[in-house]
């Protein structure tokens, strides 16, 4: 990742290629779209296409598939929706063969995507991964089928270029997108408030009803505490408002942020209790410490650490390799254990500590760019590609 940018060499980056990409669910096609941004700037005669949502197409390629299908949540939703996925895979089967794109281009969504791979696979198209399924946490055997059937990872996170590598796959650090999405200097500017607390419970209807009341409490905990002028509640994209304020203490005033104030409601916030999740990264780079929490059924929980084969489960966490973020799982995720620790958090050594640490993790993570350079891996290896076997 620290190699000087370059635009790629050889006959490729200008002639009209064809790269399909896919993303299967909202955050994959925000990802997909800033990729295909960045694969046009750099080969401006390429055609893009594929399976995506509204943001791969204003970035200039062309939708044939939208992924409506594949972002389903639950096992209800998959097996409902089973029919129509198979059908979906049966389509893209046939476009593969008949347009013959020089590469297919993933995004996460291994469930999905991992037939996609093995289809582009078997008709000799090469496969490139960007932003890497997490089965270095669970499932890691699936790495072995990544190496039969992908030509090269794009990760986004420090630590898993060394999985990758030490599994013998061809793998290249890019850095986080989240980077470029985050307005860091406007977010660094802000000061955080010194009595106001920010409540983030996720976006699927479960978590929020399983966390937000315990949210709540905790809150109620800390006033006692602490003087708490303002609790903000940020709403995820496609969660009712109503949803919230039915579950959250009547007597206990909030404001409800909306999704796209988001960052600067985080950042303004001395302290975020919030649902486990790629959340607590952006809290990370924000720099605004937080805890994390969930809870699981009882058999949920005792398949998950079964499956589990990470220490952590914050994001930041791993990357640093040790518990910043206090993590309030399970029997842990209680009104008190919350409060306590968000306490600690506000103020004294704890704070300081927290606020280092998370200095250092946006230094770990990279500097702004990780579409660019993952765009310039992709078409300099096409380029060597078509160099080694010319395409016909």
């Amino acid at each position: 990742m620290n190699a000087e940018h370059h635009s790629p060499q050889g006959d490729f980056a200008a002639e009209s290629g064809l790269v399909w990409i896919s993303a299967g669910e909202p955050s994959g096609d925000m990802h997909a779209g800033l990729l295909a941004r960045a694969l046009l700037a750099e080969a401006p005669g390429l055609k893009l296409t594929g399976m995506g949502g509204p943001v791969l197409a204003e970035a200039g390629c062309e939708v044939r598939h939208g992924m409506e299908l594949v972002s389903l949540v639950g096992l209800g939703g998959i097996l409902k929706g089973l029919p129509g996925i198979l059908s979906l895979l049966r389509r893209i089967k046939a476009d593969l063969k008949r347009l013959r794109p020089r590469a297919v281009v993933l995004l996460d969504c291994p469930e999905f995507h991992f037939r996609v791979a093995k289809i582009a696979h078997g008709l000799g198209i090469p496969v490139y991964y960007y932003i890497s399924p997490q089965i270095w946490a669970w499932r890691s055997g699936r790495v072995k089928f990544l190496k039969k059937h992908v030509r090269k990872m794009l990760c986004i996170l420090p630590f898993e270029q060394d999985f990758y590598k030490e599994r013998g796959m061809e793998a290249d650090y890019v850095g986080h997108p989240l980077m470029d999405q985050l307005p860091l200097s406007e977010l660094d500017a802000m000061a955080p408030e010194a009595g106001s607390v920010g409540v983030l419970p996720g976006s699927r209807l479960r978590e929020i009803r399983g966390l937000l009341p315990l949210f709540g409490q905790a809150v109620r905990r800390i006033r006692a505490e602490r003087p708490v002028e303002r609790v903000r509640l940020v709403r995820a994209p496609g969660v009712d408002e109503a949803l919230l304020r039915s579950l959250w203490p009547a007597d206990l005033p909030c404001e409800i942020v909306a999704p796209d104030q988001r960052y600067q409601a985080m950042r303004k916030s001395r302290v975020l209790l919030a649902a486990s999740g790629t959340v607590t990264l952006e809290a990370a780079l924000i720099g605004t410490p937080a805890l994390l929490s969930y809870k699981l059924s009882a058999f949920e929980f005792k398949l998950t650490n079964w499956l589990v084969n990470v220490e952590f489960a914050g994001l930041p966490n791993l990357i640093l390799n040790r518990e910043v973020f206090p993590e309030l799982i399970q029997e842990r995720a209680e009104p008190e254990g919350l409060a306590r620790a968000a306490v600690e958090l506000m103020d004294g050594p704890r704070r300081d500590a927290v606020l280092a640490d998370l200095a250092a993790l946006r230094g770990m993570v990279g500097e702004p760019g990780a579409p660019r350079r993952a765009a310039d891996i992709i078409l300099r290896d096409l380029t060597r590609k078509t160099m080694e076997t010319p395409h016909a």
